[in-house]
């Protein structure tokens, strides 16, 4: 069943987005890209805070009393997100080579990135274990195909398969969460949505609906979470154009 107000949402978005002013626009992207930075770092156990993130991404400046391996994966974040923005610029649909460098740059400088796991691994809470060996790359082999020739008709209901299946693998060592959410957006903004960020506090419905997948693979609960996180996105641009207008009309009248 089609979302209709997500329909609206997406209609609505469109027309408004060239209302909006770039440097508005460039600065809601960087309040966004922080925020997301914060939240995917954070919900991997990262304890720098909102602000602390901000001076690393903004100002260049380390933190204090905080491990190098989270300062480096603040920074390597902004990396990553860089690198998936520059392979949309060049209409690239994603791949295993664009998948393997995004998490060789998440994990610089703190574990040799974009090398498939020959080692069984358990996931902290989850109720399934992945699997592992020939199986994995088998699972891994076809989880590239069915990116080529799924059907993309849904493109939330895609990009949150591309998610839920990915974290099902579990193809890395570590860093597979932080991979699977920018491979989450890479599917959402080749196909003209808004990049989602899942907030920390999110992180016991997600985990659950990321679990439902993986053992009864059932991806509705998970695409209905990401379509909520989507909506928010395009409700804050609706919203900003409508107060820009309503800028303009007052200008107007004086």
């Amino acid at each position: 069943m089609k979302d209709i107000q997500m329909n609206e949402l997406i209609e609505q978005y469109k027309k408004c987005v060239d209302v909006i002013p770039e440097e508005s626009i460039k600065s809601y992207r960087q309040d966004f890209f922080v925020n997301y930075t914060y939240n995917s770092t954070a919900i991997e156990g990262n304890t720098l805070t909102l602000l602390e993130q901000k001076t690393v991404l903004e100002d260049n400046i380390a933190i204090g009393g905080k491990s190098l391996r989270e300062i480096f994966e603040v920074y390597n974040h902004k990396k990553a997100f860089d690198y998936l923005e520059k392979c949309l610029s060049e209409n690239q649909p994603l791949s295993e080579n664009i998948v393997k460098e995004l998490h060789a740059i998440l994990t610089e400088n703190v574990m040799v990135g974009g090398v498939y796991r020959d080692y069984p691994v358990r996931i902290s809470g989850a109720s399934f274990t992945p699997v592992t060996g020939n199986q994995m790359f088998y699972d891994l082999k076809n989880f590239y195909a069915d990116m080529e020739w799924k059907p993309k008709d849904n493109a939330l209901e895609y990009a949150s398969w591309v998610h839920a299946e990915f974290v099902k693998i579990h193809p890395f060592g570590d860093g597979n969460g932080r991979t699977a959410r920018m491979l989450l957006n890479y599917q959402l903004m080749q196909s003209g949505l808004l990049p989602v960020q899942i907030k920390k506090e999110q992180r016991l419905t997600y985990y659950e609906a990321l679990d439902q997948y993986a053992t009864k693979n059932e991806l509705e609960p998970f695409t209905k979470f990401v379509s909520e996180m989507e909506k928010i996105e395009l409700t804050n641009y609706v919203e900003m154009s409508k107060e820009i207008k309503k800028m303009k009309k007052k200008d107007v009248s004086r």
